[in-house]
């Protein structure tokens, strides 16, 4: 007779084998993401949370508002019904970033702690008792959707904004790296506004054929 619990032979379903989830036709990780200065990789508010992606990654897909601007100068002939325009110059306007971040356990909430710090720290300069004391705000990468889009560009973080919202649960936070822990929003929304930087060096070897 069978045990309590037994099932005939044959009976169990076939075990499924293991595998990583993926997108089809993915070839690299095309999520919007702002690196993680090399400087930063050790510190304690990082190391467990950014370090583990390589920087910031934004866990949903945001909302990107890219612009560029061609800048003329208007000439106004006297006399005459229509005034003509002379090329000034082209720049690459701010790229602002909006994405929502959702905590559900310790360690989204070390990551959305990790992210509020990684944007602290990158709009401020080093000041006061800092080893590089006067040295200007990180130039950090922006990438996302491949690399026709933002392929490693070199950006500043020019403003950014976290909303602490009131009708949302709070997850509390074990320090990391201070003595005492912090409570963390179950939802809310990071805003993030980033200006490309691009080097004499790299501006001279562009090449528009290419």
């Amino acid at each position: 007779s069978l045990g309590f619990g037994d099932a005939p032979a044959g009976a169990e379903p076939a075990k499924k084998s293991t595998a990583t989830a993926s997108f089809a036709g993915d070839k690299k990780d095309w999520r919007v993401k702002l690196s993680l200065p090399r400087e930063w990789e050790s510190y304690p508010i990082f190391l467990y949370s950014l370090g583990i992606t390589g920087g910031l990654v934004f866990p949903f897909t945001p909302t990107v508002m890219v612009s560029n601007s061609a800048s003329y100068n208007t000439l106004k002939p006297i006399h005459s019904n229509y005034s003509f325009y002379a090329y000034q110059n082209s720049q690459p306007e701010s790229i602002t970033i909006s994405s929502p971040f959702s905590v559900q356990d310790k360690y989204d909430a070390e990551y959305w702690t990790g992210a509020l710090h990684y944007l602290r720290s990158a709009t401020k300069m080093a000041y006061g008792e800092t080893s590089n004391a006067g040295a200007p705000p990180v130039i950090v990468r922006l990438n996302g959707y491949g690399n026709h889009v933002f392929p490693n560009v070199p950006v500043v973080v020019t403003t950014f904004s976290v909303d602490l919202p009131a009708d949302v649960d709070y997850i509390y936070v074990e320090p990391i790296s201070t003595a005492q822990g912090t409570y963390v929003p179950t939802r809310s929304t990071i805003s993030v506004t980033v200006t490309p930087v691009y080097s004499r060096s790299s501006i001279e070897q562009f090449s528009f054929d290419k």
